[in-house]
C-alpha cells in the first residue's frame, strides 16, 4: 500500500512531489514507511518497485 501526500513541493522551477510508501518487514511483520521527494512523473514507478 502506498500513497502519494496532498501536498506539491515547489522549489524554483521544478515541480516535486513527496511519496511515502509502506513497506511490510519480512522478518517482524511490523510497517515501516519510506519517504521520497520526487518529480510528479517518476512517483508510479517508485511506489511499483520494491
Amino acid at each position: 500500500m502506498a500513497k502519494k501526500t496532498v501536498a506539491s513541493l515547489q522549489t524554483s522551477s521544478k515541480r516535486l512531489t513527496k511519496a511515502i510508501k509502506m513497506i511490510k518487514s519480512p522478518k517482524s511483520g511490523a510497517y515501516t514507511f519510506v519517504e521520497s521527494v520526487m518529480t510528479p512523473e517518476s512517483v508510479n514507478d517508485w511506489i511499483a518497485k520494491k
